[in-house]
């Protein structure tokens, strides 16, 4: 006999109890097993916001994303809600001219975000808001709290986001995001909000948020890259712990956070895990700019299929147990989800 021949035989007479494969051998024997699914639900939409009127102005490090003015942002969430997304998130690119030392503007019932929040309530009703509170589109100095030397302090920035935290509710905010990582913040966020009688306005914390390189993008988006002094490891966490992390939401909840959120995303999906496994408590993760912006390139030089792509990512948040999302595909995954092009 050939022994070439000796190895396709002893194949031929294999006979497995258990084959895997029989679960895949086609789309719809895929979908019936498949443990995770991704929804238009679960999408969060991140948007700029500019100055002026009629205005879509492009983040050259962000291809395809834009800061919108308050009208053209408008018409934008009206398109996102047609197509199912549940929320955007408000980001503003604040007027250079406006940011000082203490974030007057943070402040300012008047502000983008503030003005925002209005005009979409009256446009399109439907959909939820979420601000975030911090001070970096505010500021001077492009840090997330006030600056006194050298130092971000810690209290006295709380009390400035309490304030901001109200003002953005009176606007008609639907969910708080506090991202700046101060201590105590939450705490100091409910108490101002109940007291000002929001006490259904829910609170979305960024409450494991890394000192990460993935935000360059974003940081190009609301002006602060060039401003930033110093960076923002004394009050980010260090990308290489994870206990903490669990103790850092566990606070957080402990404060009165409603949802707790995870960033950067697929980096810290281990992250994701841990905090769903031990607290069971409604979990985000956010595919920050630098993640958008890798897997755009990637796509616009023909090196990966993008949407494909796209998907993938967002179904491994979906894996890794996040409630949702916080993407900049949203739009994108959304006509993809459901076969609109």
């Amino acid at each position: 006999m050939n022994d070439a021949r000796k190895p396709l035989e002893a194949a031929a007479r294999l006979s497995l109890l258990q084959r895997p494969r029989r679960n895949r051998k086609s789309e719809w024997a895929r979908r019936l097993v498949r443990e995770n699914a991704l929804e238009v639900s679960d999408l969060i939409w991140p948007l700029f916001l500019i100055d002026g009127s009629d205005r879509r102005e492009p983040v050259s490090s962000m291809p395809g994303v834009f800061r919108y003015s308050v009208d053209a942002a408008v018409e934008a969430i009206a398109d996102a809600a047609a197509l199912g997304v549940p929320a955007v998130a408000l980001f503003p690119y604040t007027d250079p001219d406006l940011r000082d030392e203490i974030a007057s503007a943070a402040l300012d019932p008047e502000n983008l975000v503030c003005r925002a929040c209005q005009a979409i309530k009256s446009a399109v009703p439907g959909i939820g808001i979420i601000t975030d509170v911090a001070l970096d589109p505010y500021t001077s100095h492009g840090h997330d709290g006030l600056l006194v030397g050298d130092e971000i302090v810690n209290d006295a920035t709380v009390a400035v986001l309490a304030r901001q935290a109200v003002t953005q509710a009176r606007a008609g905010a639907d969910i708080i995001a506090p991202s700046d990582m101060m201590d105590g913040r939450v705490e100091a966020i409910r108490n101002a909000l109940d007291a000002e009688g929001f006490e259904n306005v829910q609170i979305m914390s960024y409450a494991a948020k890394y000192a990460s390189a993935f935000y360059g993008p974003f940081r190009d988006a609301i002006g602060t890259s060039k401003t930033l002094r110093g960076d923002k490891r004394t009050y980010q966490m260090d990308p290489a712990n994870s206990d903490e992390a669990l103790r850092e939401v566990g606070l957080d909840l402990e404060q009165g956070a409603d949802m707790v959120m995870v960033k950067p995303g697929m980096p810290y999906l281990d992250i994701v895990r841990r905090v769903v496994d031990v607290y069971r408590a409604p979990t985000f993760a956010y595919q920050v700019s630098g993640e958008y912006a890798m897997i755009t390139a990637a796509s616009q030089n023909g090196w990966i299929d993008g949407e494909r792509a796209m998907l993938e990512s967002l179904l491994a948040f979906k894996r890794a147990g996040a409630s949702g999302v916080l993407t900049y595909f949203a739009l994108s995954a959304a006509r993809a989800l459901q076969g609109r092009k």
